[in-house]
């Protein structure tokens, strides 16, 4: 049985995260600052630290949220949709990613902007969130490449999430590489489609 001391620590931990999510969903991550999520919580200063090594690992707690409604939003859209060929499943996962990516642009931008170094591996939590985003696509991959190994599957399952990833991310950016936003789902759906016709 958790002691109040724990229990006010959990409490005070909640209030930090559902802090910190509402000011990277305005402000994006890198506006974070310690002053303003210590008076969103109502608690001093130096309790963040009490919780938080640091902001990056603050973050890196709201980034866990935003990977459960992601991983939710990409899973729901194939509910209901009967059995369907794989490029098909692909597509309707991947327009839902885009349209996670625009609805909660700020704290999407951040699963991938918070700052880890090369030599402390991800967190547990962050590896296993990437590895349910990409279960549901190696599954439709391995359908389209029946002789491939599992290492292939897997590098395939990644080289198709980085290049929907990279035409979501600069559409939405609306860079001059990018594709205009009124097209990313077109565009998207081309791509794999190509793909599935190999």
């Amino acid at each position: 049985m958790a002691t109040k001391a724990e229990l006010r620590k959990a409490a005070l931990r909640d209030r930090l995260i559902d802090a910190a999510e509402a000011r990277i969903e305005q402000d994006g991550a890198a506006a974070l600052r310690a002053r303003d999520l210590a008076k969103d919580a109502g608690c001093a200063l130096g309790a963040i630290y009490n919780v938080f090594d640091d902001l990056d690992a603050l973050v890196m707690a709201v980034n866990g949220r935003t990977f459960q409604r992601l991983g939710h939003a990409v899973s729901c859209s194939l509910e209901g949709a009967g059995p369907l060929p794989p490029t098909e499943r692909l597509i309707r996962m991947s327009h839902a990613y885009l349209r996670f990516a625009a609805d909660n642009n700020l704290l999407w931008r951040a699963l991938f902007d918070v700052q880890m170094t090369r030599d402390g591996p991800a967190p547990d939590w962050y590896r296993q969130a990437l590895v349910g985003l990409f279960s549901h696509i190696s599954g439709p991959v391995s359908e389209l490449f029946p002789g491939g190994s599992e290492d292939e599957i897997n590098l395939m399952t990644r080289a198709l999430f980085s290049s929907v990833h990279g035409i979501v991310l600069l559409g939405l950016e609306n860079r001059i590489s990018g594709v205009p936003p009124e097209q990313i789902e077109m565009m998207i759906s081309r791509v794999l489609k190509q793909i599935g016709n190999k």
